[in-house]
C-alpha cells in the first residue's frame, strides 16, 4: 500500500491532483532497508542541487529537514521504496512543497537480462531527474511493442547516454566503461563507484558510441531498483561475459556504506 504525505501531512486530493497535473518538479528514488539507505546522502544532494536550477527564489529545504520528512513517512516501515518529488508551492512562489511517497520495498535481485535497442534521444536538462518523463515513457514503450524489454538513448553526436530510468555500465574485460555525455549521473552509478574504488576495481567514463559495443563482452544497467541488472544485447550485439561485470558491481555495492535516515 502506498502512503504520500506532502510537508509532513497526508495528502490531499486537491494537493495530489497539482502534482499530478503540474510537469514541473524534481525527484529521487530511493531503497530503504532498516531505515538505511545507500548514499543518502548523494540523494540530498541531487535535491538541493535540483531545486537550485529549478526553484532559484525559493528557500531551499535543509538536509535534515528532508530526513525528518522521510522518516516521518515511514511511519513504523523499516523497508520500502520511496520517492521524494520536489514540487511549486501551492500559493507562495518563494516555496516549495515536498513530496514524500513510500510503498513497498522493491526486490534487488536481477531479474533476466534484458534485451535493448537504441534510439536518438536526448531529455531535456538530462543532469536532473525531472517530472517531464513523456519522451523516455514514450520511447520504452515502443520499444517493448518491438519486442525488445527496454531503451538505450543516444544522443544526436551518436554517442551513448543512459537507459529509460537507468545508467548503462560495459565491462571490455579490464575496465569497467561509462558513458560520457550529458546525462543522469544516477546515484546508484555514483554509489557503485565509490565501491569499485574502495575494492581498486577499474572503472572510467569515456565517449561510446555503437561502433564501441564490438570491444565490450558485458553490460549491465544500474538503478535504484537492482544496482546490477544483466543486459543480453544493445540491438544485434549480444554479451557473452555479463556474470564477469555484475559479479563486480554486486562486489561494489555491497561495499558501500549505508546511512540512516536519521541521524
Amino acid at each position: 500500500m502506498t502512503h504520500v504525505e506532502i510537508n509532513g501531512e497526508p495528502a490531499t486530493p486537491e494537493a495530489l491532483l497539482r502534482a499530478a497535473t503540474w510537469n514541473y518538479g524534481h525527484f529521487t528514488s530511493l531503497q530503504v532497508r532498516n531505515r538505511a539507505v545507500p548514499g543518502l546522502t548523494l540523494h540530498l544532494d541531487r535535491l538541493r542541487e535540483a531545486s537550485a536550477v529549478l526553484f532559484p527564489d525559493a528557500t531551499p529545504t535543509s538536509a535534515d529537514s528532508v530526513r525528518s520528512l522521510i522518516g516521518h513517512a515511514l511511519g513504523d516501515r523499516d523497508d520500502a521504496s520511496v520517492r521524494v518529488t520536489v514540487l511549486p508551492g501551492a500559493h507562495d512562489p518563494v516555496r516549495t512543497d515536498l513530496m514524500v511517497s513510500v510503498s513497498d520495498p522493491v526486490p534487488g535481485d536481477p531479474r533476466p537480462p534484458l534485451r535493448v535497442r537504441t534510439i536518438t534521444y536526448e531529455r531535456e536538462l538530462p543532469h536532473l531527474k525531472h517530472v517531464a518523463t513523456l519522451g523516455l515513457t514514450f520511447h520504452y514503450l515502443q520499444a517493448r511493442r518491438a519486442g525488445f524489454d527496454d531503451v538505450l538513448f543516444a544522443g544526436r553526436d551518436g554517442s551513448l547516454r543512459e537507459g529509460s530510468v537507468w545508467n548503462v555500465a560495459f565491462w571490455d574485460g579490464t575496465h569497467i566503461i561509462w558513458p560520457e555525455g550529458p546525462l543522469l549521473a544516477g546515484i546508484t552509478m555514483q554509489v557503485l563507484r565509490q565501491g569499485l574504488s574502495r575494492l581498486g576495481i577499474p572503472d572510467t567514463t569515456r565517449r561510446l558510441t555503437a561502433g564501441s559495443l564490438a570491444t565490450m563482452t558485458a553490460a549491465a544497467a544500474t538503478n535504484s531498483h537492482c544496482p546490477a541488472q544483466p543486459i543480453a544485447a544493445v540491438d544485434d550485439r549480444a554479451f557473452s561475459d555479463e556474470e564477469a561485470l555484475t559479479h563486480l558491481l554486486r562486489q561494489a555495492w555491497q561495499a558501500a556504506g549505508w546511512e540512516p535516515i536519521r541521524p
